[in-house]
């Protein structure tokens, strides 16, 4: 297998394009994993788009927590597509290769998703937080201007920025062409590096700061006073209806932000190929796959909307 290879003028070779390794070191079980991928990916767009459905159409699923639930659903469709095809492509035909500008695009559109999930799950919690610490207020709080404000700002806070961060990235000098990874991330990206990427490294931390770290604080603060709420409730039925209106999000949150977290605020002495792979599969692939089955089977509504559609049909 060939790879280019030019030689700028300062004789740094320039790689024009990037090797995914993925799962090579499995070479054995390649048709397993398509199937496996393959399977999880179908999941994961019918699984979501059925919640996209449910809620756009369903009356009794007309309010703000489902409204953001679709455009959760949306994000983790748009999101798991930046990846998992690509895998599909590379454990198929086995060419593992990915230009420079198609490996600069997959990052672009990965951290700046990963970006607006973070700031849609904190609006989320913030939605729950109204819902349940000031009931009388919320239809006048969460109104329909007010929650299509919060979603387009969730969706688009983050573009200026990671569009920055990519470009920082794709403009370092790299010594390898070959990604311990299944797409193309920044860690193993900045491992590839020749001389200092002190400059990048400070930026992805700021930037983890700021997209992960910031909106994960809104979410515990969130909760902090949805539960102190919830415990002071005078009754067990009051407490627990609370609480599984709170439960599927706070799933969700502990699976993304958990990975995503340990991923993107460890230095970069301490990654191990391995590892990230394996951390990055709970934010890229498990969370998408199992939003819709954690917010259907723990919410009555969902179930309800879900069995009309079915019977409908």
């Amino acid at each position: 297998m060939k790879y280019n290879v030019i030689k700028a003028e300062d004789n740094v070779s320039m790689v024009t394009q990037f090797v995914l390794l993925g799962f090579s070191d499995l070479p054995n079980v390649q048709g397993l994993l398509f199937a496996l991928f393959f399977i999880v990916y179908m999941i994961i767009l019918i699984g979501n788009s059925l919640i996209i459905i449910v809620t756009r159409f369903d009356t009794a699923l007309q309010k703000p927590m489902y409204f953001f639930l679709a455009n959760f659903s949306s994000l983790e469709i748009c999101f798991v597509s930046v990846t998992v095809p690509r895998i599909l492509k590379n454990l198929w035909t086995q060419d593992r290769t990915i230009s420079r500008l198609g490996c600069a695009t997959q990052n672009c559109f990965f951290i700046t998703l990963g970006a607006s999930e973070c700031f849609l799950l904190a609006v989320m919690s913030y939605d729950r937080y109204v819902a349940i610490c000031n009931p009388l207020h919320y239809p006048l709080v969460m109104n329909h201007k007010t929650c299509v404000q919060l979603a387009i700002g969730a969706w688009v806070t983050g573009i200026p920025l990671q569009i920055g961060q990519t470009s920082l990235i794709f403009s370092l000098h790299f010594c390898d062409i070959q990604i311990n990874h299944f797409f193309c991330d920044i860690p193993p990206l900045i491992k590839l590096a020749c001389g200092d990427t002190s400059v990048a490294e400070k930026a992805l931390f700021a930037a983890s700061t700021v997209f992960v770290a910031i909106p994960f604080t809104l979410i515990l603060i969130s909760y902090g006073k949805i539960i102190s709420t919830i415990l002071r409730l005078p009754t067990a039925g009051g407490r627990a209806k609370a609480f599984s209106t709170c439960s599927s999000h706070l799933i969700v949150v502990v699976l993304f932000f958990g990975s995503g977290c340990i991923t993107y605020f460890k230095p970069k002495s301490s990654h191990s190929g391995g590892t990230d792979k394996l951390l990055s599969l709970f934010y890229t692939v498990v969370t998408p796959m199992f939003n819709p089955l954690i917010y259907s089977l723990r919410n009555k509504d969902v179930i309800a909307a879900l069995r009309k559609a079915f019977l409908k049909k």
